[in-house]
């Protein structure tokens, strides 16, 4: 008897109209392959045992078994091994192409009036970068990403539908993303909505890539500026250096599960509307599409987190990332996307995001601290990753 043939779901809506039903509770999640919009919960998946990949693959099955066409599971993981999760599989899945930088998009309708708190203050943030350099200094680390929070509110609830919007429209190649996080004692709906430059990994059909990005300056408006950056970024040792480490760890975890490997020896530079990053693209192919311990979620669990976001080495890293920052990142820095019943989806980093709660909205950002970092250089780099979200807001140049 021959197995049964994989028919995958093929996008029937246009992107623009995806995004434009969007409302708090839903879904939604964009990139340069399509957009996905999901509503409702058929199921939650809970880690009793195992990894989130082995009980996300359960919950499929019966979900399938249960008669749900095409399921999915979708959500976002928090940075730390014990964070919250928001992993579902929807009720309903609605598919479409790429979004366009003419989406649809409604006006900005959202307070003009801010108080904005840094936690910590500048100067606490250029301190903690100096006790990472010491750390570094004395061989217990070789790098480690510090993140600061801005914590924003407004004089009014901010319209989340409009938020993502603006992010989409502004740069729809992003991997743009709207969860729902609510959890118990949240005195209003709370979202997770961000559009991360970085993609952490995707499978398709057994394909798999991943896109880390590590090395960074800012993006002005002056094109020459522009483009002596770059060659700055290319050229840089220290920034060469931070970029390898995540390069490296990658290819190490992609390559126990892919065959037929291919990852770049020299990053390019690649571009948002706020930043230039070092970028290598790694792609090869799982051996056994079918194993559930190869899905995307499996590989995404598997790789995270990667030094861009925590450091080298790991474990130490993210001991020292508790003791520095004074704040707890909770999604930041975690991962965000789906998979679905055969094993495909996409993860990317949680970064450029924020958590929408009524009139509050919390930004984290964060910079690589390696040997030769300097604490106002590394200040100045999470002010500008800030932009895409403070842009997004109508508060571009509200902070330093």
């Amino acid at each position: 008897m021959s197995p049964p043939v994989l028919v995958r779901p093929r996008p029937v809506h246009r992107a623009a109209d995806l995004l434009a039903a969007y409302l708090p509770g839903s879904f939604y999640y964009s990139s340069a392959r399509g957009s996905l919009l999901a509503d409702g919960v058929h199921a939650t998946v809970r880690a009793h045992h195992g990894t989130r990949a082995h009980a996300a693959a359960e919950v499929l099955d019966a979900a399938a078994a249960a008669g749900l066409v095409e399921p999915v599971v979708t959500g976002a993981i928090g940075f730390r091994p014990d964070s919250e999760t928001s992993l579902v599989v929807p009720a309903v899945v609605r598919r479409a192409g790429a979004p366009t930088a003419d989406a649809d998009a409604p006006p900005a309708s959202w307070s003009t009036s801010w108080s904005i708190t840094p936690k910590p203050e500048s100067a606490g943030y250029a301190d903690a970068v100096r006790r990472a350099l010491a750390l570094i200094d004395d061989g217990e680390l070789r790098k480690i990403v510090l993140a600061r929070c801005l914590e924003l509110t407004a004089d009014g609830p901010v319209p989340v539908p409009s938020l993502l919007a603006r992010l989409v429209r502004a740069d729809p190649a992003a991997q743009a993303f709207a969860v729902d996080v609510s959890a118990p004692g949240d005195p209003a709906p709370r979202t997770l909505v961000g559009a991360s430059p970085e993609l952490l990994v995707s499978r398709h059909g057994g394909e798999v890539v991943a896109n880390p990005l590590a090395g960074s300056l800012p993006r002005v408006a002056d094109e020459a500026e522009n483009r002596r950056r770059i060659a700055a970024l290319l050229s840089s040792e220290k920034d060469r250096a931070e970029h390898a480490h995540v390069r490296t760890q990658v290819a190490e975890v992609l390559g126990r599960f892919c065959v037929d490997l291919a990852v770049p020896t020299e990053p390019v530079v690649i571009g948002t509307p706020t930043m230039w990053h070092l970028s290598t693209r790694i792609t090869g192919r799982v051996a056994n599409p079918a194993d559930p311990g190869s899905s995307a979620l499996a590989l995404a669990e598997a790789l995270h987190p990667t030094p861009a976001v925590c450091g080298v080495p790991t474990a130490r890293a993210r001991t020292a990332i508790a003791d520095l920052e004074s704040e707890d990142r909770g999604y930041y820095a975690g991962l965000v996307g789906w998979t679905d019943l055969y094993g495909d989806g996409e993860w990317s980093v949680t970064i450029r995001s924020a958590e929408v709660c009524g009139r509050t909205v919390r930004l984290f950002a964060g910079a690589g601290i390696v040997a030769g970092s300097d604490p106002s250089a590394e200040l100045a780099e999470t002010s500008a990753k800030f932009r895409t979200l403070l842009r997004a807001l109508g508060l571009e140049g509200a902070v330093a």
